[in-house]
């Protein structure tokens, strides 16, 4: 039997999404959920190009769904509080769900209340619920946590990744405050509407699975400046403004720092990489050269994850809760 699959945000990663869940065998699409009225009542393959899809339309709501679904692709903001109401009515539903918002890798570490509270509305209703994606998701949290897993002891976890911005998608290019001045970078920072989202989840989530006690969680993110101009696919930037993000975030135990994660993302960013160093008994250290391409590799992620969600009990769950990440 194929599992019911309903698509909850259509923007870009929502499409590319749909797209390969389309693709799936074991998959059957039931719907699209999406606010904006130029696609609401259309096919999904009016919106997306997806052929195959024609008689599978687009609502504005879960509940204007004709068919329940088993699952819910959920693809639409970065903040766990906005996503909050959309998941909410997700649950009520009976819908389980794996999302790309950033913030419910680990939601309890900003809102503990909301995230109880959705936690008990999942097991009430029978639905299942993660967070994952790349980053985060795996690459500067479930990658380094599942390395840990052939050490004696380990005293420090420390990841580097560096992603050339140049080569993603527009809504991330200005993300990173392409184009701005650095000051105002920095304001938008600090009143939380610009950088990434995500980082000090991705922290708290190791912390949590290696049982480590840590103290308030340090978080710095500065402005990337361009050298020279810099013209990408989307846009120009000149030189002396921002062309991406900095951002990194550590904490200690007992004065101690445990976990650095830094995060260097930015347009024309040289010698692209991931690289996960896992201080212990023995020693770990990998490197991906040119780093795990972000876009492509968050719409695997949650699609892969389908399988997992579905076999884990009722409530709001973390990546490490699930059986390891294989391709589905």
């Amino acid at each position: 039997m194929k599992t019911k699959v309903a698509q909850f945000g259509l923007g870009p990663i929502g499409i590319e999404t749909l797209r390969l869940a389309a693709a799936k065998p074991w998959v059957e699409i039931v719907g699209g959920i999406d606010i904006d009225p130029q696609k609401v009542g259309r096919s999904l393959t009016e919106v997306t190009g997806i052929k195959g899809l024609e008689s599978v339309r687009v609502y504005s709501s879960v509940e204007q769904l004709p068919v329940k679904p088993d699952v819910a692709l959920h693809t639409t903001v970065s903040r766990f509080k906005a996503a909050l109401p959309q998941l909410q009515s997700l649950a009520r539903a009976g819908i389980s769900v794996v999302s790309s918002c950033e913030e419910l890798l680990f939601p309890r570490l900003k809102d503990p209340a909301g995230a109880a509270e959705l936690d008990a509305l999942c097991q009430k209703h029978g639905a299942r619920m993660v967070g994952t994606g790349v980053n985060p998701g795996f690459v500067m949290d479930v990658l380094p946590v599942c390395l840990t897993g052939v050490c004696r002891s380990v005293g420090k976890i420390e990841v580097t990744r560096v992603v050339n911005a140049s080569s993603r998608r527009l809504p991330l290019q200005k993300k990173i405050g392409s184009g701005l001045d650095p000051e105002e970078f920095r304001r938008l920072f600090r009143e939380g509407k610009m950088g990434h989202v995500g980082l000090v989840e991705s922290l708290a989530l190791v912390a949590h699975c290696l049982k480590w006690p840590i103290g308030p969680i340090k978080e710095t993110c500065e402005p990337v400046i361009a050298t020279e101009d810099i013209k990408t696919e989307f846009l120009e930037v000149k030189k002396g403004l921002t062309c991406g993000i900095h951002h990194r975030a550590e904490a200690a135990v007992h004065g101690q720092t445990v976990i650095e994660l830094d995060l260097q993302m930015y347009l024309d960013a040289i010698n692209p990489r991931d690289v996960v160093r896992v201080a212990g008994d023995p020693t770990i250290e990998f490197v991906e050269t040119g780093g795990v391409q972000g876009d492509r590799a968050t719409v695997a992620a949650v699609v892969n994850a389908v399988p997992r969600v579905l076999k884990a009990p009722p409530g709001l769950l973390l990546m490490t809760d699930l059986s390891v990440p294989c391709v589905s």
